[in-house]
C-alpha cells in the first residue's frame, strides 16, 4: 500500500516537473519573437538573382554560349539563352519571337536586323553596341574536294560547277542572293539549283549531302560537324557582317541588361569571340 502511494506521489512529481520544463522551454522560444518586436528582427535572406532572358542570333551562338556561363560565374547572374535568326520569315526569328511579345531581356543579332528593332521600338534606341564582326566562308561535305576559291573567277567557276547550292536566309544569305549573284553575273544559272536554307545551319545541309556547296558565316561553319571548311571568300566578294547587341524595350532588368552588354564589349570577351571565327568590333557604341 505504502509503495502504491510513493509510486502515486513520484509521478506527480514528475508530471509537474514535466509541466515546469515546457513553461521554460516556451519561455525560451519566445525570447526571439519578444526581441523582434522591440525591433531586433534578423535581416531577411538575399533574394535570388533573376535571371536574364537572351536571344542570339547564329553568328554569335558559339561565342556567347561560353561567355554566358564565365558571365555567370563572376557575377553570378543566370542566363536562359534562346537561339533563332536574325531576320527571315520563320516563327524562330528573333524579330518574330519579340513581335509575339516572348520574354527577353536582351537581342544579339546582325546590326540591320537590330537597326530594324530599334525603329520599331522593340529596342531601346540608347543601347545598341557592336559586339563582333564576321566574315562568309565556303563549306563542302567532309571528304569531297574542295573547290578553289582564291579569287573572283575561281568563285564564279566553283557556283557554275556545282550541282547543288545552298545559303543561308539570314544577313550572309541575303547578301549571296540579292548582290553577290548580280555581282559575279551568274544570278540566273545559280539561283536555279541554289536555296536559301530557313532556320537550319546551312553547314548541316551540306553534310547531309543536301547541297554540294555551301555558304554561310564561319563562326556558324565551325561548330558544324561533317564538313570541310574550305576558306573565305575574297575580299572583294566578302560581305562582313556586324553582330549587335541592345536592351529589349520592356526588359524588366534594364541596368542588369546593360551590365551584361558592358562585359561582352570588354576585353574579357574577346577571347572567345575570336575563337568563335569572328574578330571583335573595333568600334563600339558604350550601352
Amino acid at each position: 500500500m505504502f509503495r502504491l502511494i510513493d509510486s502515486l506521489a513520484f509521478a506527480g512529481g514528475a508530471m509537474r516537473k514535466t509541466r515546469m520544463g515546457r513553461h521554460a522551454l516556451a519561455a525560451m522560444l519566445a525570447l526571439p519573437l519578444l526581441a523582434g518586436c522591440a525591433g531586433h528582427q534578423r535581416p531577411a535572406p538575399p533574394s535570388a538573382i533573376a535571371p536574364l532572358h537572351v536571344l542570339t542570333s547564329g553568328g554569335f551562338n558559339a561565342a556567347f554560349d561560353v561567355l554566358a556561363a564565365q558571365y555567370t560565374k563572376a557575377n553570378g547572374t543566370p542566363i536562359i539563352i534562346g537561339h533563332g535568326p536574325s531576320m527571315g520569315t520563320t516563327a524562330n526569328a528573333i524579330p518574330a519571337r519579340l513581335a509575339r511579345g516572348e520574354d527577353a531581356d536582351v537581342v544579339i543579332l546582325a546590326r540591320s536586323a537590330l537597326d530594324d528593332l530599334v525603329a520599331k521600338g522593340k529596342v531601346s534606341a540608347d543601347t545598341p553596341v557592336d559586339l563582333a564582326l564576321s566574315k562568309i566562308a565556303v563549306a563542302v561535305k567532309e571528304g569531297a574536294l574542295a573547290p578553289d576559291i582564291s579569287s573572283v573567277a575561281a568563285v564564279r567557276q566553283a557556283l557554275l560547277a556545282a550541282r547543288s547550292i545552298a545559303w543561308s536566309d539570314s544577313a550572309s544569305g541575303v547578301y549571296i542572293q540579292t548582290t553577290m549573284l548580280d555581282k559575279l553575273g551568274v544570278a540566273q544559272q545559280v539561283r536555279a539549283k541554289g536555296r536559301m536554307i530557313p532556320a537550319t545551319p546551312v553547314g548541316q545541309i551540306v553534310a547531309q549531302g543536301e547541297a554540294e556547296i555551301g555558304f554561310q558565316q564561319l563562326s556558324e561553319l565551325l561548330p558544324v560537324k561533317g564538313i570541310r571548311i574550305v576558306g573565305l571568300l575574297p575580299d572583294s566578294l566578302q560581305k562582313v557582317t556586324a553582330f549587335s547587341g541592345g536592351v529589349v524595350a520592356t526588359s524588366r532588368h534594364s541596368a542588369q541588361a546593360r551590365a551584361l552588354l558592358k562585359f561582352l564589349t570588354s576585353s574579357k570577351a574577346e577571347k572567345a569571340i575570336r575563337a568563335s571565327g569572328m574578330e571583335p568590333a573595333p568600334h563600339k557604341v558604350k550601352p
